[in-house]
């Protein structure tokens, strides 16, 4: 009996990664074209002026802490719209779009007064009055670029729900192609003279600034797409959004996403936060511990692309499943997403680590920072495998409509034994010396993810054991 159930375990992994793949695979690249936005004005605003470069680092951050929280609240319409979907209640996700809609303008309101008076960002930031009068116009800038972002998180979530996620990656391909020449623009400015004109046509250069109004162009651009591939495609008219009415606000559902994006949007912010406060603590020690901390923070968010791929494939085939109300077949999908999750941050975190001298030689042929790295690519191996796993599990928990509980998880994982752990073992004197400085806060995230990713993979084998019961399987 034991000979004939490993075939059959693998057989079925195989098949639950032929279902994944098709999933995962287009919100990689459309996830690395998402990432080239701020790689493009990264390069070009390096080239261009330092105080630039130092307002876009500060606005970037201030930014990023807005949308992120906003968009995992509006990315409740996934797991909403992906069960009612495998329901077969069709009318009712394509009314959720709309829904989600008038949510991610009212919460556009509220993000955009944030980006408009930003002085709880200057005072936490403190730059120079140049620096913080850049900042106010690439913040201006991105304020108009907001509700965009948000609307488009509506038509990639939905999509993502209903298996298109191919329509988003190629808005999002398209978006990165437009967002080079329009950041080279609006960032050095440009001078058209034709004969007969009496002056030439100026762009004038507008630095950091014209990162912002190139970024804004474009998520409107996408956004534009978006609203005619909604319109115009046959495939939406089954969802009564292919010329179709617009429904009003609804109460009821507005609240449903609200209880179920706000602690989504709030798990994703402490994440976020916890990283970005990692940054701000080690910087406290030394320039070379804050650039060799860098590296492997910028090397473990590509990697973390992979899980996140895999997770929303996972999690818009379990959310068809629970919808469907085949519980066997959403909690096989479930696992084998976790597991192959898990297995290839092994792999690839084995991959960075034992390769580790060439990976940070690609980033900088500074020995200074390299050696301030180096210690870290340890944990970056474990931190990954760790973040694949809390990343799986929630994304599968989620689709099952459980979001409350893993924010609690995430706050004493992450905030507790992450940031408090890393300061007690870098600030103690019986923590061993290896364990001083940036490597302290590296190993006690790396625990804090571990632990969260047990404690939502617990959880999701809970939750299992309760739906399996109501439905009366084993």
């Amino acid at each position: 009996m034991a000979r004939a159930a490993h075939p059959s375990y693998l057989a079925s992994l195989r098949d639950s990664f032929a279902r994944i793949l098709p999933m995962a695979w287009p919100v990689l690249i459309g996830q690395l074209a998402v990432l080239g936005f701020s790689t493009v004005d990264t390069i070009l605003v390096a080239r261009f002026a330092a105080n630039d470069l130092a307002a876009l680092s500060v606005g970037a951050a201030a930014y990023i802490t807005v949308f992120i929280g906003l968009m995992g609240v509006v990315l409740a319409i996934s797991p909403v719209a992906g069960q009612l979907f495998g329901a077969g209640k069709l009318h009712a996700a394509g009314d959720q779009v709309h829904q989600a809609i008038w949510l991610a303008l009212a919460l556009s309101v509220l993000g955009c007064t944030l980006l408009l008076f930003p002085g709880p960002f200057l005072a936490l930031a403190k730059p120079t009055p140049e620096v913080a009068h850049k900042v106010e116009g690439y913040l201006s800038a991105l304020a108009f670029s907001l509700p965009a972002s948000l609307l488009f998180t509506v038509y990639r979530g939905f999509n993502t729900a209903v298996s298109r996620p191919k329509a988003v990656m190629a808005i999002q391909v398209t978006g990165l192609l437009l967002k080079i020449p329009l950041s080279v623009l609006f960032i050095y400015g440009w001078s058209l003279s034709l004969p007969g004109m009496a002056e030439p046509w100026r762009v004038a250069p507008m630095g950091v600034v014209g990162c912002g109004w190139a970024t804004a162009l474009v998520m409107w651009a996408q956004v534009l797409i978006a609203w005619a591939v909604l319109h115009r495609d046959a495939f939406y008219a089954q969802f009564g959004l292919h010329r179709g009415g617009f429904s009003g606000p609804n109460r009821q559902a507005l609240l449903g996403l609200l209880r179920l994006g706000g602690p989504m949007g709030a798990a994703i912010l402490i994440e976020v936060a916890g990283f970005t406060s990692m940054a701000f603590l080690i910087s406290r020690q030394s320039a070379e511990a804050v650039a060799g901390h860098q590296l492997a923070a910028n090397l473990v968010s590509m990697m973390f692309m992979v899980p996140l791929a895999l997770a929303n494939g996972t999690a818009t085939l379990v959310a068809q499943r629970v919808g469907a109300r085949d519980f066997a077949e959403a909690r096989r999908l479930g696992w084998h997403g976790v597991e192959i999750g898990v297995g290839l941050g092994l792999v690839l975190g084995a991959l960075v680590f034992f390769g580790r001298e060439w990976v940070l030689g690609v980033y900088t042929d500074n020995p200074t920072i390299i050696a301030a790295a180096m210690p870290l690519l340890v944990w970056v191996w474990w931190f990954h495998v760790g973040d694949a796993a809390q990343t799986l599990a929630n994304f599968v928990l989620r689709s099952h409509r459980i979001t409350l509980l893993p924010l609690v998880f995430f706050a004493v994982s992450l905030w507790g034994i992450g940031l408090g752990g890393g300061y007690v073992v870098t600030h103690s004197a019986w923590a061993p010396a290896a364990l001083r400085g940036a490597p302290g806060y590296w190993a006690m995230s790396t625990v804090g993810l571990v632990v969260a990713g047990t404690a939502l993979c617990a959880l999701l084998a809970w939750i299992h054991r309760q739906e399996a019961r109501e439905a009366g399987i084993r």
